[in-house]
């Protein structure tokens, strides 16, 4: 378990998926919503790997005064269209401008906050086809470590004083929508094992769900992207937040 603490963050925004589009997110945060003092977590599906390296450096370096001149921070949790070394590996290491590592605690703005990426392609059959015809470029398009990992070794890691009211993820639970498979048929035609994988996926995050409940973090509020829709639902007392892609929705009391 990784801790990131941001003391002078006066609010906690999170984004839905943004797919590489790093210069509208920064501009919607400091221009559009003119937010200072403000730390906005992706909820994955960032974009990163589907470029050269230094890519990703040429783009922080045009960001990087707009989000200094407004006190802003970014913080980006792994999606299945992003590449995991990128997060396992905090390659992304900028004071306002990181990536984080599956299962990082992030402090600010009084709340405590989990981060656990990744989710199923269900395009990963074509992708995958991708990748191999392309194998030669030091760059991919697929990542079969893609899916969540149920850690909870490192859920019972996180102090005792630390105590999690948000949870930000890439997938959501089972309960939560969406519900349905419509809309993956085509895709399981040339994928048999495609349901079973999402199926899996989101048993996952039922796993980390009751492991944190049986902690006994007061969990008040789930974020989470990945199904390109809005949706909001009080669920055990839990408000769970569906993100569409570049949507931003304040982290509130």
């Amino acid at each position: 378990m990784k801790l990131y603490n941001y003391p002078d963050a006066k609010q906690v925004l999170v984004s839905g998926d943004i797919h590489g589009d790093f210069k509208l997110l920064v501009y919607n945060l400091c221009i559009r919503f003119d937010c200072t003092d403000t730390l906005l977590i992706v909820a994955g599906d960032c974009g990163f790997g589907f470029e050269k390296p230094g890519y990703y450096e040429i783009v922080y370096n045009t960001v990087s005064d707009r989000l200094r001149k407004a006190n802003n921070w970014v913080v980006f949790v792994r999606g299945n269209h992003d590449d995991p070394s990128y997060f396992a590996g905090e390659i992304i290491n900028h004071t306002r401008w990181r990536t984080v590592p599956d299962y990082s605690v992030i402090t600010a703005a009084g709340h405590s906050l989990l981060c656990i990426g990744g989710a199923t392609s269900i395009d990963r059959s074509f992708r995958m086809k991708q990748r191999n015809r392309y194998h030669a470029k030091p760059v991919s398009c697929y990542w079969p470590d893609e899916a969540p990992v149920f850690k909870p070794e490192e859920i019972e890691s996180i102090p005792a004083e630390i105590r999690i009211d948000t949870i930000i993820t890439h997938t959501a639970p089972s309960f939560c929508e969406l519900t349905s498979h419509s809309g993956m048929e085509s895709w399981v035609l040339e994928d048999p094992s495609l349901i079973d994988d999402v199926t899996a996926e989101r048993a996952t995050m039922d796993r980390i769900y009751h492991r944190i409940k049986s902690q006994g973090h007061p969990l008040q509020k789930w974020f989470y992207g990945h199904f390109h829709q809005s949706w909001n639902g009080l669920i055990d007392e839990i408000r769970f937040s569906m993100l569409d892609i570049m949507e931003f929705k304040e982290i509130m009391e």
